[in-house]
């Protein structure tokens, strides 16, 4: 069976006047062969950049990783900006909307799924961060590594 799969596909989450626009780009398709029925691998990067002050989009982005990361996709978040204090002990706390699961659940969800965190230093540094304190799953890592880690293969992308 002959699959062409797009190395990077990006998923663009921007919220203008209170209304959010999705827009996808495809970049280096390449064409794979797999026997019918074995399974692809594949990656996912959630990319955010909000903290606490937009709780919903950080709701959002972390259900994405989950469902990335509890159907067997190596899922990595790419925390910066605000969202590096995310990665800090009770830090990732509340509800984001009405009926949507707690934060704390999600991030523990994700924590048994695998899923991983790299965390921007330049975004850590700036704030005063102590970053001996990263969760379990966190490291400091910058875009060069995040790079590194999507490799040859590509990850679909989610930013938030």
């Amino acid at each position: 069976m002959r699959v062409a799969l797009s190395a990077m596909t990006h998923i663009l989450v921007d919220a203008r006047n209170d209304r959010s626009y999705y827009r996808s780009i495809k970049t280096n398709v390449r064409s794979y062969t797999a026997e019918e029925g074995s399974p692809m691998a594949s990656k996912a990067v959630i990319s955010l950049t909000t903290g606490l002050e937009d709780l919903e989009k950080v709701t959002v982005a972390f259900l994405v990783a989950v469902g990335a990361a509890e159907t067997g996709r190596e899922t990595l978040m790419f925390l910066t900006q605000e969202a590096v204090r995310l990665a800090l002990p009770g830090e990732a706390k509340g509800e984001g909307c009405a009926g949507c699961p707690p934060l704390e659940s999600l991030v523990e969800r994700y924590r048994i799924a695998g899923g991983r965190y790299f965390v921007c230093p330049i975004c850590v540094d700036a704030r005063n961060i102590d970053a001996s304190l990263l969760i379990e799953g966190a490291e400091l890592n910058g875009t060069v590594p995040m790079w590194n880690w999507i490799g040859d293969d590509g990850a679909t992308t989610f930013s938030y």
